[in-house]
Formats: structure tokens, C-alpha cells, sequence
């Protein structure tokens, strides 16, 4: 044989202490101890001073126990897998992955309610998206109206103060508010129909009206009543959603919350 053929033979892999061992597979030098103890993975030998050393066939065996505990096997049924002839092996594999199959898709579902206790917790409303829909109707778009509110205001008293509210009210609560917020737009756009003029008594009551449901929130200044107003008017997606109830609507809105915030200082 040349050389160069003894060269390319495979070499015998080194005994490995029980440190060595642990380092490689990511368990403990005690979970050795233990399966050494119970038979399940029995080093080959010892050094001359007591301790122990694994070779190869050693490590294979480890792995195998370790795969079976990963699926979820007892360390009995593991010896019984190992050492008895037997064992049908691919009958315990198949059974356990029956268990595995099971198991994922509970996780799954975990997952999936979790994710929406999550949404739902940043959205700062305690319903969930089947009802967010049932109350907002099907173009409610809880989760995108959430994060872009947070982006805008998530550094702000009154964003924080929003969600401790709106996390403590219920389905019901939902609906209310949500029918006192539109009665208050059809009466807000009649009013505007019937000419109200911007500052009168009438058109004050309905700005103060407005700015008490916008309080369900968050305590709401005159100031920043005035604020919410005017984006209002500049965000396109409030002023179609104002117009809709009657067009100019969200122009007229911004007017009566101005004239009346002016009155109050």
C-alpha cells in the first residue's frame, strides 16, 4: 500500500473525556453522570486515574438517546429501543409522531391566539378580530390603525392613556360607543345642513359633545381638540370617512371645534 492509500484511510477517533462529550452533544457533565449511572450510555473505558472516556460507537449512542428524548421517549422505553432486539423501532417512531403531529398543531393554535392577544393588546381593545369587524365593520383594519397611531403618538401621556382606557372596556362598551359616536355624526351633519353656524350655542355643545367622546381615551384639551381637528382636514382617510355622512362635513367639524376651543381659551 502506498503512501499516499495510507493516508486516506480513516483514522480511529481519539477516546473523548466526559467534558469533551458534553461540549460536543450540549448536555451536562451531570446528565452524563446520570445515564452512566442508569446504563443507558456507558463510556467504554476509564483513564488509569478513574475518569471516563467515550469513543465513537460511545458518542453515536448518546445521539440516539438524544433524539429519542427530543421526541419526547422516557429514558426506559430509550434503553428498551437500544437493547432489546426486539423492539419494534418504527412502530414507537410512528406512534410518536402521531403524538408530535398532535402536539404542533396545538402549539399552532397557541400561537395563532397569542399573536392575537398581542394584536389586540397593542390595538389597546379587548376584542377580537371577529368582532372588531362585527362592531367596525369588515374594512377595519385594527392592527395598521394601531401601529401607525403608535408611530405618531406611542411617546405621548395621552397614547398611553388611551390604552389603559380602551384595554378596560368591553364588547358591549364597544357598541356603545361606537352608536353614540355615530349619532353624534348624523346630528353633527344636520346641523351643518340646517346652517349651525360655527361658535353658536348649539354648534358649541355639539364640539364639546365631540370632545367628551374623544375623553373616553384620553383627557382631551381644548388645544389638542383644535389638533385633532385640523388632521381631520389634512388626513384623507378622516375627512372621507366624515363626508361620508355628508360632504364638507369634516371642513364644518373643524370649524365648530375651532370657534368653540377660541371662546375657551
Amino acid at each position: 500500500m502506498s503512501d499516499g492509500e495510507g493516508s486516506r484511510r480513516a483514522r480511529p477517533t481519539p477516546p473523548l473525556t466526559v467534558g469533551a462529550v458534553a461540549g460536543m452533544a450540549g448536555v451536562s457533565v451531570r446528565t452524563l453522570h446520570h445515564y452512566d449511572r442508569i446504563g443507558l450510555v456507558t463510556p467504554s473505558a476509564r483513564t488509569p486515574a478513574g475518569y471516563r472516556v467515550y469513543d465513537a460507537a460511545d458518542v453515536e449512542r448518546l445521539y440516539r438517546v438524544l433524539t429519542y428524548r427530543e421526541l419526547g421517549f422516557p429514558l426506559e422505553q430509550i434503553a428498551t429501543l437500544l437493547d432489546d432486539p426486539d423492539a419494534d423501532e418504527l412502530h414507537h417512531l410512528r406512534a410518536q409522531r402521531d403524538m408530535l403531529t398532535k402536539r404542533i398543531d396545538r402549539l399552532r393554535r397557541m400561537v395563532a391566539a397569542v399573536e392575537e392577544m398581542m394584536a389586540t393588546k397593542k390595538q389597546g381593545i379587548r376584542l377580537s378580530a371577529a368582532e372588531q369587524a362585527e362592531i367596525f365593520g369588515d374594512d377595519w383594519n385594527g392592527d395598521a390603525y394601531a401601529a401607525e397611531a403608535e408611530e405618531r403618538w406611542g411617546d405621548t401621556d395621552a397614547w398611553r392613556q388611551s390604552q389603559t382606557r380602551a384595554s378596560e372596556y368591553s364588547k358591549e362598551d364597544w357598541k356603545r360607543i361606537k352608536a353614540e359616536s355615530d349619532d353624534l355624526e348624523r346630528r353633527l351633519a344636520d346641523a351643518m345642513l340646517r346652517g349651525v353656524t360655527p361658535g353658536s350655542a348649539e354648534a358649541d355643545a355639539l364640539a364639546e359633545e365631540h370632545r367628551a367622546q374623544v375623553g373616553r381615551f384620553y383627557d382631551c384639551s381644548h388645544e389638542m381638540h383644535v389638533g385633532l381637528a385640523d388632521m381631520y382636514v389634512a388626513d384623507p382617510r378622516f375627512t372621507a370617512h366624515y363626508d361620508e355622512a355628508a360632504p364638507g362635513l369634516a371642513v364644518y367639524l373643524r370649524e365648530v371645534i375651532r370657534a368653540n376651543a377660541a371662546k375657551r381659551g
